[in-house]
């Protein structure tokens, strides 16, 4: 869908020139215990094994706490001993990337064979995951005047379900135009309820009001995005998730202002840039090395791969070898 020049140090004047925009219940059993009729007067006599017997019948049945599920790949934690090798883009729509060249089973195969080929380049884990635009940056404004086409739920959840039976990771990613990125998470609140799914935020298609796409490069505030932070944290906290995975698009400095601020302090979610510049390979890695400046320590990073637009694009070794190695990779 997009075409972004790297330019550089990632400089709010950077060069760029984008091509297309597609508009258990816990039960409590109770036992009557009814004296027979020709019972004996006087106190009534309880033996302790029988007192404790009743005790047991008439307490709370608690039940046992269910362990927490397990992530595509393995453990509960996203970045321990694992990166993500993803396909991008919408379901059924080919310009918006990889992902919506094939059907949904042919998308997870080929999802499979390409994190396969990064294997052999690291020492973790690579696990296939799917990165797929659930609101798209739409050129007309729609009937709620924000600028963003949103996918229904139902449009989704095939992907997403097919995703999590052959272990495959997701990242649902958001691009808001006029509205803000939590109100857009919010619809999307049962597929992030599922253990296999995260969430990606795209900042270069967040306008201010009176913006329109294309016409300068969005931006959100570190504000913005912690109020995500603690949406989706409470989100996995309280339906005891695994770690869930919280993906910042980035290529220029400014598209994430006071981004020093942004709360790295929660253990439900990790973070990750993604570095999203496209080009020649020079311009690639100062891009990647301007953004990785002043980041937050506990913030990995991820590199997309484009497969028309880079020049070249390179393979899964030297993607690898790139330093500190990516945790996410894309392909669009």
């Amino acid at each position: 869908m997009r075409a972004r020049e790297s330019a550089g140090p990632a400089s709010p004047g950077s060069a760029r020139a984008p091509r297309r925009l597609i508009a258990a219940t816990t039960g409590v059993l109770a036992l009557a215990l009814v004296a027979p009729s020709a019972a004996p007067a006087g106190p009534a006599v309880t033996s302790a094994p029988a007192a404790a017997r009743a005790a047991a019948v008439t307490a709370p049945r608690v039940p046992a706490a269910l362990p927490t599920p397990a992530l595509p790949g393995g453990g509960t934690r996203i970045f321990k001993g694992k990166s993500y090798v993803a396909l991008y883009g919408h379901p059924g729509t080919r310009v918006l990337g990889v992902l919506g060249e094939q059907g949904t089973a042919a998308t997870i195969r080929r999802a499979k064979r390409v994190a396969a080929t990064y294997q052999p380049h690291t020492r973790r884990r690579v696990v296939p995951a799917l990165e797929i635009i659930a609101t798209i940056a739409s050129a007309s404004a729609g009937r709620d005047g924000d600028y963003s086409a949103e996918s229904p739920v139902s449009k989704l959840r095939p992907m997403v379900n097919a995703a999590g039976r052959k272990g495959v990771y997701v990242v649902l990613d958001l691009q808001p135009g006029r509205t803000d990125f939590l109100t857009q998470a919010k619809r999307y609140r049962s597929l992030l309820r599922k253990p296999h799914v995260g969430l990606a935020l795209d900042p270069e298609w967040r306008l201010k009001p009176g913006q329109r796409h294309l016409r300068q490069i969005g931006s959100v505030s570190a504000a913005e995005i912690n109020r995500v932070i603690r949406w989706l944290s409470r989100l996995t906290r309280t339906n005891d998730l695994p770690q869930k995975m919280l993906l910042l698009h980035q290529f220029r400095t400014s598209m994430i202002t006071n981004r020093s601020t942004v709360d790295t302090s929660r253990p439900e979610l990790a973070l990750a840039i993604q570095m999203d510049g496209l080009g020649s390979q020079p311009a690639k890695r100062a891009t990647w090395r301007a953004l990785r400046q002043g980041a937050p320590k506990a913030i990995r990073f991820g590199w997309k791969n484009f497969i028309d637009e880079d020049r070249p694009m390179i393979g899964p070794k030297a993607t690898m070898a790139i330093k500190p190695e990516p945790r996410w990779v894309s392909f669009q």
